[in-house]
């Protein structure tokens, strides 16, 4: 009987994922973190292994978690452009591609970024 918490699968999904997504210079990685309450995105570039860019759906408006997900995505994508930054590895972080982490990414495609 399998006796696997949400979470530990989840790390295992994580795991599988960050031994193939990479962030360079030239397209730093888009990594998207998702708890019950709200939605953290950073753009991080891994061979510095330093956070360019940071934002959390709890600093947006909207009424609901994809609402405020599609407002964070506006504004890491402005924050992005900023800094010179077009193009991103998406790390999804071992969530499911679906609801909020989809909302995301599309509005994050909308705003600019390409990945």
């Amino acid at each position: 009987m399998a006796t696997d918490t949400k979470q530990l699968k989840r790390q295992r999904r994580h795991a599988r994922v960050r031994a193939r997504v990479i962030g360079t210079s030239e397209r730093p990685r888009l990594s998207v973190y998702k708890s019950n309450r709200k939605l953290v995105a950073q753009i991080i570039n891994d061979d510095e292994m330093k956070t360019i860019v940071a934002v959390s759906s709890g600093e947006q408006k909207g009424n609901t978690p994809r609402e405020r997900a599609e407002a964070a995505a506006a504004v890491i994508a402005s924050r992005a452009k900023e800094k010179g930054i077009t193009k991103v590895v998406f790390d999804r972080g071992g969530f499911q591609y679906l609801g909020t982490i989809k909302a995301f990414a599309d509005a994050a495609r909308a705003a600019g970024l390409e990945f």
